[in-house]
């Protein structure tokens, strides 16, 4: 099992910044992706930026040059930050940490972005 905990997020206005974190817990041994998801208002979930353990990161097209995903597995650590510059309206959504291990995807609750014009 793993435990994702998030931090970060709130509220900005456009063109600011804003840096989320998680960290994982539980059996982080063999995680191979860490990432972040976003959920907009009546919008399905999607995937914002991905890296794997010695791979480049994956960003999605509209977030590409604005964000940055950044990985720590040093030593038993497994954690993932999202710095997000230049934010847009339409980045508001609730950020999701996410983590794959043996198959299994893991969760973490969620942190509201929301990003005023």
């Amino acid at each position: 099992q793993v435990q994702l905990v998030e931090s970060g997020g709130g509220l900005v206005q456009a063109g600011g910044s804003l840096r989320l974190s998680c960290a994982a817990s539980g059996s982080v041994f063999s995680i191979g992706v860490m990432g972040w998801y976003r959920q907009a208002p009546g919008k399905q979930r999607e995937p914002v930026a991905i890296t794997t353990s010695g791979g480049s990161p994956n960003y999605a097209d509209s977030v590409k040059g604005r964000f940055t995903i950044s990985r720590d597995n040093t030593n038993t650590k497994n954690a993932v930050s999202l710095q997000m510059n230049s934010l847009k309206p339409e980045d508001t959504a609730v950020y999701f940490c996410a983590a794959i291990q043996s198959g299994m995807i893991y969760w973490g609750q969620g942190t509201q972005v929301t990003v005023s014009s």
